[in-house]
């Protein structure tokens, strides 16, 4: 029995490793002066990008060819945050002082402001809408709570949401790939943290906040949860510490019942992960300055397959396009 067992997972093992053999990542573009962490891929043609100097690029041939533009007047800006509905429409968040969100609706010919605060508190983490309507912000903890921005009306108008949910002393989301803030279905709100604690924190239907700790490493402001992503009851999210980004120490963690209690991946991903999107019903693509790894089994189980460093990966919306951004204005292409 014992060497049935053992040979089964033989093969388990050899499949696993043949099938992350075939997964490709294909570069598309580089060298330019930009650390891109906002990518929203619209559908298999359009997607857009955003960056560090206040970079902004748009594709509308599914990432052959990209038209490239500093945004006038925010050249120093970090737009960390990109949502884009359509080849001439798109908002942008930049992190840092100030704190500003800008609207393209003529594909990124003119930029108009639509929220600005010069208080150095502010600092945007993420962008996410529920539609081309209702969309949210999440930003740093101002007096131990996180800030919330809300938009109803396709992000020309932004107010605070007046629910906040409360952070520890020392917690804080990251601004790595701009999905740190996920929308959970029905309109639910879902924030993963790092720092002092590691929590999956979710806007209930009753509009309590629930917090839910994560078995992921933390404990210091480099360390955390960074990432989440959803598929139905499933919830997986990764991370770890982006100062020592080979520790593949808790880099990712996984739930079946709708986000109420976490497992650790039982083969971890090698390394620090920024960002993790799920590419169809059971397989999960991951990235960070480690490499990427690939899961087949819903989050259970990672094998690495490329070394190059990325901030974010991202599916289309609507299609099969799959890219991934990071520093240097690297952007790739993701094909199994």
């Amino acid at each position: 029995m014992l060497k049935q067992l053992s040979a089964a997972l033989l093969v388990m093992l050899l499949l696993i490793s043949t099938r992350s053999g075939a997964q490709h990542i294909t570069l598309l573009q580089q060298n330019k002066p930009t650390s891109i962490r906002g990518l929203s891929v619209v559908d298999d043609k359009v997607a857009w990008i955003s960056g560090s100097k206040g970079y902004v690029a748009l594709t509308k041939d599914g990432g052959q060819t990209w038209a490239w533009q500093q945004v006038k007047g925010y050249e120093a800006s970090d737009f960390r945050g990109i949502e884009a509905f359509s080849k001439d429409e798109a908002v942008i968040m930049s992190s840092g002082t100030p704190a500003v969100i800008l609207k393209t609706v003529d594909g990124g010919v003119t930029w108009q402001l639509k929220y600005k605060s010069i208080d150095s508190a502010y600092f945007f983490d993420a962008i996410a809408f529920v539609n081309d309507k209702h969309g949210f912000i999440l930003g740093d903890p101002i007096n131990d709570k996180f800030l919330i921005l809300e938009t109803k009306d396709g992000g020309n108008t932004w107010a605070e949401y007046a629910n906040k949910p409360v952070a520890l002393k020392g917690q804080a989301s990251f601004a790595a790939s701009g999905t740190c803030l996920r929308l959970l279905g029905n309109e639910k709100v879902g924030i993963v943290t790092g720092g002092s604690v590691a929590e999956l924190i979710t806007l209930a239907v009753n509009g309590d906040w629930v917090h839910q700790q994560l078995p992921l490493s933390s404990g210091q402001p480099s360390k955390g949860a960074f990432s989440i992503t959803i598929n139905g009851r499933r919830r997986v999210a990764v991370g770890g510490d982006y100062k020592d980004d080979k520790n593949n120490d808790s880099t990712a963690c996984y739930s079946d019942d709708f986000g109420k209690t976490w497992h650790l991946s039982k083969t971890l991903p090698a390394g620090y992960q920024s960002c993790v999107e799920y590419l169809s019903n059971k397989t999960l693509l991951s990235t960070g300055t480690s490499g990427s790894n690939i899961s087949f089994d819903d989050g259970i189980t990672w094998s690495k397959f490329d070394d190059n460093s990325f901030n974010v990966c991202r599916k289309a919306k609507k299609g099969k396009l799959v890219l991934l951004a990071g520093n240097d204005g690297r952007i790739a292409m993701y094909k199994p």
